[in-house]
């Protein structure tokens, strides 16, 4: 079973179905199989994509106690739908003081203590952010106290999306001196996924933050891989990995989006990262090239304008305090998404960075302002 949109309400198609939607790049098909439960409770199908060859492993998330609430989707602005997930790429910008955040923080305590107050943030009488991005965890797993310091401060339904390790996502160490003398090696623990259960995921499991913990994010950089190594190997590595997490994964080749990429990544019910960055084709584009959505939710990453370096776009946006340059196109096409997203029955995770228009919480508001429209 499968659902569709038809003036303004979810309709239920027969079990038979084989199609859904991709308004923003044609149509295609894939099977589906064994039925997930909705986090949230809804009445919305949530059919996993499963294996394209009959194989019927498909994704299985961490259950969480439904609200005692249902939605009416029907009648519900997609701005306050619960499958939608607005955030930053992170928290601790100290230019959002006066914004974000009013309390006085000393320095040296600010980036411990500020999450609170970030969850507590409001636009128009309602929490403008349910989730927020982790970079710091691309440069080390966080510890078991971190993630209980995290729970602390975080409401009940808050998700935190944390990047992976990069001694998981990088196939070779950058020539930077922070590398020592492994720079331009080859790195051995490229996909290990050995490593990522035993030292990544471990510290999510010692502090019970599976419920807060939203998908993870596999950022991988340019690299000279093909097409076929590429799916191949990332294949290999999402068969070994434990199904009550959800995983996401960022591209900066464009030449990777194909529908190879899309089966993969659909075999696993892993998600597509749509990421607005400085060579990436546009959002949408993305959408036409991989053929439509990989899983039961999405994620979507708005990090710099399009053909800008991230060191211009850094520049041009301190200090983090206004717009700099709204990005019409980036807005419509997140929208876009979103609401194809949303009116299939999945879950929408949307992070903004300031490097994108110049001060993320005001580009977030102005997408909530577009969807109530």
């Amino acid at each position: 079973m499968s659902t569709t949109v038809m003036g303004g309400s979810f309709a239920i198609l027969s079990p038979k179905v084989k199609r859904f939607n991709t308004s923003l790049g044609g149509r295609m098909s894939i099977n589906f199989t064994r039925r997930r439960p909705n986090l949230d409770g809804g009445r919305v199908s949530n059919k996993v994509p499963a294996r394209f060859m009959g194989d019927d492993r498909s994704f299985t998330p961490p259950l969480r106690t439904p609200p005692k609430r249902l939605y009416n989707f029907s009648t519900m602005p997609l701005s306050v739908s619960p499958l939608i997930r607005f955030g930053t790429s992170t928290w601790t910008y100290e230019g959002w003081q006066g914004q974000v955040y009013q309390r006085q923080y000393a320095k040296s305590t600010f980036a411990r203590e500020c999450l609170g107050e970030y969850c507590q943030y409001q636009y128009q009488g309602e929490p403008l952010f349910r989730t927020v991005g982790n970079d710091a965890t691309f440069y080390r797993p966080p510890t078991a106290n971190q993630l209980r310091r995290y729970l602390n401060q975080i409401p009940e339904d808050f998700e935190m999306c944390f990047k992976v390790w990069e001694e998981i996502t990088i196939p070779s160490y950058a020539k930077q001196p922070r590398y020592g003398t492994r720079a331009g090696q080859p790195n051995p623990r490229f996909l290990d996924a050995k490593l990522f259960n035993d030292l990544v995921l471990t510290p999510y499991r010692e502090a019970k933050f599976e419920p807060h913990t939203g998908p993870f994010l596999f950022e991988f950089q340019r690299h000279g891989m093909s097409v076929d190594e590429f799916c191949s190997r990332l294949d290999h590595f999402f068969l070994q990995l434990p199904r009550d997490f959800r995983y996401s994964v960022e591209i900066r080749n464009p030449t990777l989006l194909d529908f190879s990429y899309l089966q993969m990544l659909a075999r696993h019910g892993v998600a597509h990262v749509y990421n607005h960055w400085s060579h990436m084709p546009p959002l949408a584009e993305q959408h036409t090239r991989i053929r439509g959505f990989t899983s039961v939710f999405t994620v979507l990453r708005l990090l710099t304008p399009l053909k800008m370096s991230y060191e211009a776009a850094k520049k041009r946006a301190e200090p983090d305090t206004k717009i700099v340059e709204e990005l019409p196109q980036m807005r419509r096409e997140t929208v876009q998404l979103v609401r194809q997203a949303v009116s299939e029955g999945r879950h929408a995770y949307v992070l903004v960075n300031n490097r994108a228009e110049g001060n993320a919480p005001l580009t977030v508001e102005g997408l909530v302002g577009m969807l109530r429209g």
